[in-house]
Formats: structure tokens, C-alpha cells, sequence
């Protein structure tokens, strides 16, 4: 019996809803909902079944992402994305860690849901613009226009440089290793002097309300952070395409994502809200 193609796609599929969401709860509720639209479709109509549902999936995700515009407004603190353990071999495609990272799912939260739409499905998944135009229901020109305004708007919040995988891990080592026996010194080292810090506790559990800003508050806060719990461990993961930190704070899990530019981290993500944190078991499938 031939596969069928949602099944054979779901990976692809995930990844579209995710990219457009940044939830990988949200993402699974648009795959439910365009299994139940694909089961209703004529298939000897359709030519190009991976075009197709691709397109299928992200008008279901834009639905979806405008449903829950409201809901974001009205979080409390922070909104980051939900991390997701991923395998090493989502780094082999260059281009698809980085528009996972959770760096760059952050500068697309500050896009309009439909330049994201159009972002996503042009930079990311390479969509013909008269595609992507049917899914928007604008014309092709239009949606030109709108992917040269995403690029412009993404690549002017995008971090300046990449790094290999193994500066980021070495990094990503040192710091959580400051961070774990709490050396001040080291953490001033490890970070830039403009590092910004992020917290996600969704009001939950504790976390900063707005980004913290400078190494002289970064360092001193995260340099605590072992003194306020009986036990603090870090180990190394696999976050969105890229090395980045799992931290038990007495047992009870956190992710941290950094951005790192010229050996020092410059940005940090720590995700705490207990919601955002069932995807750290498994590795998830992301593919393009």
C-alpha cells in the first residue's frame, strides 16, 4: 500500500506549523486540523501533493496564529518560543537551523502573520511566489513586495554573524558551566558587554517581566541563580538546530538558547514556563 502523503510529509508539515508559530502545541492542533481538511480532498485533483499540503497547513496556521494574537498580547512577562530537543543532524542543513533557532522564531514573532506566511514559505521552504499568492489570496506581485519587506525587517534583527557548531557548543560550555558554580568573573567573560537576557515564565513560575540589558545586571543575577536553589545542574542539548543548555533548578527543568558573536554569547533565551517544556524528552523531526 502506497504511504500516504500527509504521513510521508508530516515532518515537513510540522516544521511549516512551527516556524509559523513558534508552539509546537499549536503546530500539532494545525496538523490535526488539515489531516481532518486533507481526508475530504479528491486526490486524483491534486498534482503535487507536498505543494499542496504545504499550502493546506500554513492556511491553517495562519488561521490559528491569529486566533492566538490575543492570547500573546495578554501573556504575562515575556513570550518566547517553545524549544524543541532536536537531533545533531538538524545542523547539516544550514539554513534550516538557522530559521528554527530560537533567535530567529523570535525576530518572526515581530512580523505580521502574513509576512510571516510569506517569509517562511519563500526563504525557508522555497515556495514559487504564485504559490505562496494562493495561499494569501494576493497576487503574485503583491507577495513580492511583502517578502522583500519581511527580508529587509528580518535581516535587520537577525544576529550579524553564524557560527560553527563547535564555537557554539564551546561557548555554550563555558557559560553554563559559569552559570552552574556561579563564577562572576567567568560569566562577565563568557558574555558581551551589551548581553541582553530573556526569561519566559509565562507567570507561572518566577522570571523577569521585560529583557534585561548589560553585563553589569546580566552577570550578578545569573551568578546567583545557584545560592537560590539546593541543587542547580546544566547539562548540554540539542535545541532547535544548535547547542544550547537544560537546567534543573531542584529538579525542575529550564531551556536556554544563546546567540553568540565573536566568542561571547550576546543574547540569552531561558524558557521556565513549565507549559513550553514538554518537548525536551524525544528529539522532534524538522525537515524541509
Amino acid at each position: 500500500m502506497t504511504e500516504d502523503p500527509f504521513v510521508a510529509h508530516r515532518g515537513l508539515l510540522f516544521t511549516v506549523a512551527y516556524e509559523m508559530l513558534g508552539s509546537a502545541a499549536d503546530a500539532e492542533d494545525v496538523l490535526q486540523e488539515s489531516w481532518l481538511r486533507w481526508a475530504d480532498v479528491d486526490r486524483s485533483q491534486v498534482r503535487d501533493p507536498r505543494s499542496y499540503l504545504i499550502r493546506l497547513v500554513t492556511r491553517q496556521a495562519l488561521n490559528r496564529l491569529r486566533t492566538v494574537s490575543r492570547r500573546r498580547e495578554e501573556y504575562v512577562g515575556e513570550w518566547l518560543p517553545e524549544p524543541l530537543l532536536t537531533s545533531p543532524d538538524v545542523a547539516d542543513d544550514a539554513e534550516l537551523a538557522e530559521s528554527v533557532s530560537i533567535a530567529m522564531l523570535t525576530v518572526l514573532e515581530t512580523l505580521g502573520p502574513t509576512e510571516r506566511a510569506v517569509f517562511v514559505l519563500r526563504e525557508v521552504f522555497e515556495l514559487p511566489y504564485g504559490e505562496i499568492a494562493e495561499v494569501i489570496g494576493k497576487s503574485a506581485a503583491t507577495v513580492r513586495q511583502v517578502a522583500r519587506r519581511a527580508r529587509e525587517h528580518v535581516a535587520a534583527r537577525r544576529p550579524r554573524v553564524r557560527v560553527s557548531r563547535s564555537e557554539q557548543q564551546a561557548v555554550v560550555e563555558r557559560f553554563l558551566l559559569a552559570l552552574r558554580t556561579g563564577q562572576l568573573q567567568e560569566l562577565m567573560e563568557v558574555m558581551s558587554p551589551d548581553v541582553v537576557l530573556v526569561t519566559d515564565g509565562g507567570g507561572v513560575v518566577p522570571a523577569a517581566l521585560a529583557p534585561i540589558h548589560g553585563v553589569e545586571l546580566v552577570a550578578p543575577i545569573l551568578a546567583r541563580a545557584h545560592e537560590l536553589v539546593a541543587a542547580l545542574d546544566t547539562t548540554v542539548v540539542w535545541l532547535n538546530g544548535e547547542p544550547g543548555g537544560r537546567i534543573e533548578f531542584d529538579g525542575e527543568p529550564s531551556a536556554i538558547s544563546v546567540v553568540v558573536e565573536d566568542g561571547r554569547v550576546t543574547r540569552i533565551y531561558v524558557v521556565r514556563n513549565p507549559r513550553k517544556l514538554t518537548q525536551l524528552d524525544e528529539p522532534t523531526e524538522l525537515v524541509r
